[in-house]
Parts: structure tokens; sequence; C-alpha cells
């Protein structure tokens, strides 16, 4: 599969430091600066989210991106932030855009703008035009810059739209989408704005209104209005009699969004481009994007490895760890295969959350419940498994291993108590010296009789 992003690029630069005291002259705080990251945005960072995934893929994709660049200095920064990335592009005839944000600690300052006045619409070169013709899949990553309203580029965009998945994502200050493409992405408040709605709560019955306005005015086969935290939805006018579809999003904390609307279009393309169904791949697309925040969104982007991937609808484990032992708070994990949720494990569950400020589950995977429990099990998949643990109020994470016992989760985790049922004793598990070499506790909580997934899995064997 060949992607190609096509769309205008930029420079972020942010400072980061602490502030400790006021300037003399403004009550402003004075910001010392202890950290400068850059990185490519716009469709840049769109690229290079979409290599990293590349790299980690094991089908992997070709990738190109097709857009303008100055001659500079921040173009050079910029060209080496995009290093590794298959470019093809033209001269932009404008200053590189270059945003600059100064957090102190946590928090975000301010943000100066550079070359971000309107820019005149660029020239396409000939190599530009035939990397997006040989495209398998086409993201159009409109920052407003004038490269989506380049016209030779629309023709060929409209031309090769009945043959390809062309995503398109758009800008308030840019160009409308060509009609045809398979899906047009804007965020809610850039929905209601292109759809003249005028001034309504962000709803979803606001988001609804502007999807089939504006489905009908660019002529796409969808639109996805974004919604944040409240995840996606979906309006295809020839599906389901023109009924909405709502992608939800699962929970997490988030400090920054910036960055997810990127995460979304780019896991939309590629999924897209492998074939799957436009629900499947916004459902994709919307789990990404959450576990994009998650994991500190743009400013952990290329900052070393990233925390250890969940497969489940849950949030990141490591980061609930780490935050609540920041808090000083206490840790506890409890681990399992939890194939048939019952009361016994409710209760162990709930007990287990009572010894703490936030409880993990380190969950068997597929491959570790057939080992343990036979080839006959497990009987609900891991993401399943791990979506109903996630749904219960006492569990604040699902972390799924793949080996027999969880040692190396729990080592990643370091929990202050780990439970098990009372059905062991703590001398005989063997994550008891494990816990003991950080100065953890492993615990027994009462265990429930006759209740058990086995004894569940043969009564509702009985009856059919």
């Amino acid at each position: 599969m060949r992607i190609v992003v096509v769309g205008d690029v930029l420079l972020d630069v942010d400072l980061a430091g602490e502030a400790s005291r006021l300037t003399p002259d403004a009550p402003v705080p004075v910001v010392d600066v202890a950290q400068t990251r850059r990185r490519a945005g716009g469709a840049g960072l769109v690229a290079r989210m979409l290599a990293q995934e590349a790299q980690n893929s094991r089908q992997g994709f070709q990738l190109d991106l097709v857009t303008v660049l100055s001659d500079d200095d921040a173009a050079s920064l910029l060209r080496a932030e995009l290093e590794g990335i298959s470019l093809v592009a033209g001269n932009s005839g404008a200053p590189t855009p270059v945003k600059t944000r100064i957090r102190a600690g946590s928090q975000a300052v301010v943000r100066i703008d550079e070359g971000c006045g309107q820019a005149p619409v660029p020239r396409v070169t000939r190599e530009m035009l035939h990397a997006v013709e040989g495209a398998d899949v086409v993201l159009v990553s409109d920052y407003g810059r004038g490269l989506a309203a380049n016209e030779e580029l629309r023709v060929l965009l409209e031309r090769i739209a009945v043959r390809t998945p062309i995503v398109w994502d758009p800008h308030p200050s840019g160009a409308d989408p060509i009609r045809g493409v398979a899906v047009v992405t804007p965020n809610l408040s850039e929905a209601m704005k292109a759809a003249d709605l005028g001034a309504r709560p962000d709803t979803v019955r606001a988001a609804s209104d502007a999807a089939v306005v504006l489905e009908q005015r660019w002529g796409s086969r969808a639109v996805i209005v974004t919604m944040g935290d409240r995840g996606a939805l979906i309006h295809r006018q020839n599906q389901s009699a023109g009924l909405p579809h709502l992608v939800p999003a699962p929970a997490v904390e988030a400090a920054d969004p910036c960055g997810a609307g990127d995460r979304f279009c780019a896991t939309l393309a590629v999924q897209l481009g492998s074939g799957a169904k436009l629900e499947d791949a916004a459902l994709a697309a919307v789990e990404r994007a959450a576990e994009f925040l998650a994991k500190g969104g743009v400013s952990a982007l290329g900052a070393g490895p990233e925390p250890t991937p969940l497969r489940g609808p849950s949030s990141d484990a490591l980061r609930v760890a780490r935050e609540t032992r920041e808090a000083g708070g206490t840790v506890v994990a409890t681990g399992g295969c939890f194939d048939l949720l019952h009361a016994g494990h409710a209760r162990t569950l709930s007990a287990a959350r009572r010894l703490g400020d936030c409880l993990i589950v380190c969950l068997n995977s597929d491959e570790s419940v057939r080992r343990l429990k036979g080839p006959q099990r497990p009987i609900m998949g891991e993401d399943d498994r791990a979506e109903l643990l996630s749904a219960l109020e006492c569990v604040d994470a699902v972390l799924i291993f793949g080996e027999d016992t969880p040692e190396e989760a729990l080592s990643a985790l370091r929990p202050d108590i780990w439970v098990k049922g009372g059905d062991y004793s703590a001398a005989e598990l063997p994550e008891t010296a494990l816990l003991r070499s950080w100065g953890g506790q492993t615990v027994t909580v009462p265990y429930i009789p006759a209740r058990s997934t086995t004894s569940l899995a043969a009564a509702l064997a009985e009856v059919g």
C-alpha cells in the first residue's frame, strides 16, 4: 500500500521550563527555558505519525509527503525534522510558518506565530502530481496555506477520487474539499462554521445537522465530525436512511489535545487504504487518537520509548500508575483471566480497589489463557474481556500481558499492593518475592465459594 499525504507543513517549536518569578517591569511570568524541541507540524506531523506507524507495522506501507517549502532558515530546520520521510516538494513562495509554544511546567503560557499570514496559492510540479496519481490512498491535510486550492492538483484529485480513497482534513481558512472524496473530517467547531449554522450549543444534534449540510454542499461520500472526548459522528446519506452513526471515545485525561485530529485522520487513511469499512476505520481512528492523548500527545511524540501499548479499550496503565504514585497515592493491581465476569470477580475487584487509590487489572491475553486453561478457552476474546473490566467503576486501567505469569507486567507497573483471591496463599505465589524487591506487598482477599468461570460455563452449556 502506498499512502500519499498532501498538504501544508509548518514548524512547531516548544519552549519548556519553570516560572518561579515575575518580571520586574510587568506582572508577567519569567520562564526559565530548560528544553527546546522542534517538530514538523501540519501535514508534516501527519507524515511523521504515519512514518512511525509504517516502521512498527507488520505489513508496512510506503509513504510520500507532497508539499511546498520555502528557502528560509526555518525551512532548513523543517527539512531536518522531516528527515527519513519521502518528500516531494515544490516552492511555497512564502515564508515558513513557525508556531512557538511556551510552557511553564504543565501550563501553556503563550503561543507566538511567525509567517502565518495569508499565503499565495503555490504552483505544483510534475513530480508532485505524479506522486499523487500513483497513490493507493490520499490524505489531504489542509492547513490553510493554499496548496489544497491549487487548480491542477484539485483536477487530479477529483479524477482519481473515483478509484482511490481520499481522506480530506479541512481547515477554516482552506479550500473546500473536491467532490467525490471518500470522507471529509472537520471537527465540530469547523463543521458548524462551514455549515453556517450560527451560534449553537456543541451537541450531537448540532454535529448531525452540520454533517447533513456539508455532505450535500461538498459532494463527499461521507462526513465525519470529530467531537473530542465525545468521539466522532459519521453521516452518509445513502446509508442507514441518513441516520448518523456515533463512535464513542474512550475516557482519557489529556492536558493538551493538539495533534489528536491528525492522529485520527492518519489512522483513518491507513484503515481505508487497507480495505476497512468506514465505521470500522472510524472506530480504530477514535481509539488511536485517545491512546495518542493518553500517552502525552505531541509533547511525547518521539521523546523516547512509548509506554507499553494496551490492546483494549482502556487508559494507559503505566500512566495511571505513575500519576497515582506522583500524587502520593497507593497503586493496587490484581490479575487473572476474567473469562466470564461473575459475582466473585466483582467482589474481589471491589475489595482490591478499596485498598488504594487506583486499581489496575493485569489481564491474561488469549494466547496465555489457552496455554493455562486449554484450547477451548477463553470463551471471550481479550478485547471484550478488557472492555468489560474497564466499564467497572472500581477498575482504573487494564494491561494485557502475554506471559503465563504477570511478572513482566508487574515489573513495569511496580504496584504497592498485589491482590489475589483467597484460594491462594501469599507464600505460594511467585509474585510475592518480586513485590518485596521494591517494598510492595502481596495480599489475598476473601474467596467466594461456588463462584467460578468453569462452573458458570458448565451451567451455560447445559441450558444451551
